[in-house]
């Protein structure tokens, strides 16, 4: 069963710049380094053909896992977004009630997490645990320490 996933366009261009540069830079480079052990010599003894043949198998293994992310993907237009509950591609702003930390993410999917920009994904325990709230409510979230609860403060896209 194929599982669909919201993307931005630019992080579906990004997928597809991925996708591309393995298929048409990495794919031919690993093809001729398979090439060149094959003409080093007996195949059996041979371990750089014996590696190049397995970067081989676990880059088309990352292909075609991309390929299947590519066509499961759909881009959503953030216009649409209803902004007053939490959905993928919302941004939202949390205060953590044990220490009144704040913090202000947007939930995204998972290839394009990216913690250091804000960018969380709506697969994490806390991504889970955030959708569908509304602004006031608050959401206790079981995460690897314990369970941390936050007020959810804003949402916007």
């Amino acid at each position: 069963m194929s599982k669909i996933s919201y993307y931005t366009e630019e992080g579906l261009k990004k997928l597809k710049e991925e996708l591309d540069f393995l298929e048409h830079v990495e794919r031919p480079r690993v093809s001729n380094d398979i090439a060149e052990a094959r003409d080093k010599g007996d195949l059996s003894e041979n371990a750089e053909y014996h590696a190049a043949k397995e970067e081989q198998s676990l880059l088309e293994l990352k292909i075609a896992k991309l390929k299947e992310v590519v066509s499961n993907a759909r881009i959503i237009d953030e216009k649409l977004l209803d902004t007053s509950k939490i959905l993928i591609h919302s941004i939202v702003k949390i205060k953590n009630t044990a220490n009144n930390m704040e913090f202000k993410y947007t939930l995204v999917a998972d290839s394009e997490t990216n913690i250091k920009e804000g960018k969380l994904s709506v697969n994490s325990p806390i991504g889970k645990g955030l959708l569908g709230k509304k602004v006031g409510d608050v959401a206790e979230i079981q995460v690897p320490n314990g369970i941390m609860t936050f007020e959810i403060l804003d949402i916007s896209r």
